[in-house]
C-alpha cells in the first residue's frame, strides 16, 4: 500500500503525489491534465471517502468551473481511463488510486461508519481473478473487490446502547 488512508495524515500530501502522478502519466501518454481534470482529482483525494459526482458539482461552481454533470462525468472518465482515481462499485462513487498507471486488480476495505476507503494491494486479490479464470473456464477483464467492516478507530470507538 503507498498510503494507509486508515491511519491519521495530512491529505494535502495525497493530493500533491496524486497530482505529481497525474502530471507525469499524461505528459507520457501525450494527453491533457486540464483545469477541470486536475481540480476534479484534487477532490476526490481530499479525503480518503468515495465521493460521488454529483458532490464535487457544488465545489466545481465554487471554484468557477462549469459544474454541469456530464463536464464532472468526461474528467472522471479520463481520470479512470488514465487510471487515477477508481470507481467504487457498490457506491456508485470514485476514490483515487494509490498505484495509478497500469491495470491493477482493485480491493478496497470500506469502514461502514466513517466512510473511509482504503485500496488494498494483496497477493490474494492478484491471484482471484485467474482462480476464478481456471475454475469456470471464464476470462476475467476487471476486478473490484469490495470489503466493508469497521477501520481501527471506528472498531476501537465505544458502541452507544
Amino acid at each position: 500500500m503507498t498510503q494507509d488512508a486508515l491511519r491519521p495524515h495530512n491529505h494535502s500530501h495525497c493530493i500533491d503525489q496524486a497530482l505529481q502522478q497525474a502530471r507525469s502519466l499524461c505528459e507520457q501518454r501525450g494527453v491533457r491534465l486540464t483545469d477541470i481534470r486536475k481540480r476534479v482529482l484534487e477532490l476526490v483525494w481530499q479525503s480518503h471517502k468515495p465521493v460521488g459526482a454529483y458532490d464535487l458539482l457544488p465545489e466545481l461552481a465554487a471554484a468557477g468551473f462549469n459544474s454541469a454533470p456530464p463536464t464532472v462525468y468526461r474528467a472522471l472518465d479520463f481520470l479512470l481511463e488514465l487510471g487515477l482515481v477508481h470507481r467504487i462499485s457498490s457506491l456508485n462513487a470514485f476514490v483515487g488510486c494509490t498505484n495509478p498507471g497500469h491495470l491493477h486488480p482493485s480491493c478496497f476495505f470500506l469502514c461502514r461508519q466513517c466512510g473511509v476507503a482504503q485500496e488494498l494491494d494483496h497477493a490474494s486479490v492478484d491471484g482471484l481473478a485467474r482462480e476464478v479464470e481456471q475454475a469456470f473456464g471464464v476470462v476475467v477483464e476487471s476486478q473490484i473487490t469490495e470489503l466493508s467492516g469497521l477501520c481501527p478507530e471506528c472498531a476501537s470507538e465505544p458502541h452507544g446502547d
